[in-house]
């Protein structure tokens, strides 16, 4: 959250106390927040243990901060809070120079850069309407609907909705399904920006562990006896790991749904970016449809500036999805919509281009990781955009070491819904070879 706080020229204490007082003002750090302990923060900001008692101090002289006896330093002053921990800061504007190795967003495709290039055909046949279609346009529903049944999961345009991107497709599910207070089960590490949706909505998050086998089936039954509000997964592709589920633990997975009743929200964002080149199976299909709502995207295949994601669901689910998204922002824009329609016509093109793609950034990836940190560790059998890298190393602290030397980093923590996972660290895959080797000797 601090991010790149440290000033040229300024003493570090100050710099320290006003991006502290930065994130107070913002709301970031409510009234009553507990900030960590000094001997915490100067760990992991690299900085001397004297440093951070300044800036302490600062702020608790200036009344802005109170340290209690057995209670911790809590802020005393401040707007209301906003309940975000910066797992979605990765998407903020960086600075010149800086090396972000923090997301695995892709750069446009060919075939994007192609189509996108030239006007949408066919817009001026909705110039007579209102321009508003809540639920998408019927060319992208109907193009979603036929690209999911040939990829083996029977859809119908009413079955979808089309969203602005998959963090909002992710953001009107969540919001259908949890009120502040209820409990939701999620993956242990997870997508962190359901982490965040999660945090805004309010809910009570529980995690079940999820390893190379997938999630764990037994304390998942568990935990779907106490009736949560919404189980969010990936099976396909998972992030931030790359581990796909089997299709015997995904059956099984099914099943418990099905018995126990829990509608479940499955992020399938990543499901046609294997490396075979078949895509993923979801449980859309193997679950009642009533209780499953899958989450899709083209930011992935395409490019993220399309802002195009969608939902798959029961008709009944997508026409109270489609009520709740009136209330937000009524539709998305026709010319991305049509845009999008017209890539549709190109999506094994752009499979198989991002599979060449990821195939060599996988493998230039693991070389440079391979010889520039020879003790770090990962899994061969990852898909996706991204490594899942075990630092055996606290990876917080390395993330704000390589903020100092202008290199943005994912670390593990940023996954998790109690701040594990701390010796992880996700790295995208399809930098160049030169420049990542550079940002990890700089690390080094």
């Amino acid at each position: 959250m601090l991010g790149d706080w440290n000033q040229p020229g300024v003493a570090l204490s100050e710099a320290l106390a006003s991006a502290l007082l930065d994130l107070i003002d913002a709301g970031f750090l409510p009234a009553g927040a507990v900030l960590p302990s000094q001997r915490t923060c100067a760990a992991t900001l690299k900085v001397s243990r004297q440093t951070v008692a300044e800036a302490f101090g600062v702020l608790e002289a200036a009344g802005h901060i109170a340290a209690l006896v057995g209670s911790g330093t809590r802020v005393r002053s401040g707007r209301a809070a906003v309940t975000t921990d910066g797992r979605l800061f990765s998407f903020s504007d960086a600075a010149s120079g800086v090396i972000d190795l923090s997301t695995g967003a892709l750069p446009a495709s060919f075939v994007a850069r192609k189509m996108l290039a030239e006007t949408p055909v066919g817009i001026d046949e909705y110039f007579d309407t209102d321009g508003y279609f809540p639920a998408g346009l019927p060319v992208l529903r109907a193009a979603v609907a036929d690209r999911l049944t040939q990829d083996g999961v029977l859809t119908t345009p009413q079955q979808i909705l089309v969203t602005n991107g998959a963090q909002h497709a992710c953001h009107l599910a969540t919001q259908l399904l949890v009120s502040a207070g209820d409990t939701v089960l999620v993956e242990e590490p997870t997508y962190r920006g359901e982490l965040e949706e999660l945090r805004l909505a309010g809910a009570r998050v529980e995690t079940v562990p999820f390893s190379a086998s997938g999630l764990d089936l037994d304390l998942l039954d568990r935990g779907l006896v106490r009736s949560p509000a919404m189980l969010h997964c990936q099976t396909t592709i998972h992030n931030p790991t790359g581990l796909t589920m089997t299709s015997s633990h995904r059956a099984a997975l099914a099943a418990l749904i099905d018995r126990h009743g829990v509608p479940v929200v499955e992020d399938c964002c990543s499901y046609d970016l294997t490396r075979s080149g078949i895509p993923s199976p979801m449980l859309a299909g193997e679950v009642c449809d009533d209780l499953v709502i899958t989450v899709g995207t083209l930011s992935k295949l395409f490019w993220g500036g399309l802002r195009i994601g969608w939902l798959r669901a029961s008709p009944t689910r997508v026409r109270q999805l489609i009520e709740r998204r009136k209330a937000e922002d009524l539709a998305s824009p026709i010319s991305t919509q049509m845009a999008a329609a017209s890539l549709m016509t190109h999506v094994e093109d752009a499979r198989r281009e991002r599979r060449a793609l990821l195939q060599v950034g996988r493998e230039s990836t693991c070389r440079v990781v391979g010889d520039v940190a020879p003790t770090w560790t990962w899994s061969e059998s990852q898909d996706g955009t991204g490594l899942w890298v075990n630092t055996h190393t606290d990876s917080q602290a390395l993330a704000e070491a390589a903020k100092r030397v202008g290199i943005r980093l994912a670390p593990g923590p940023g996954y998790s819904a109690y701040d594990g996972q701390r010796t992880m660290l996700r790295l995208p895959v399809w930098h160049e070879p030169e420049l990542l080797a550079n940002a990890l000797r700089m690390l080094h």
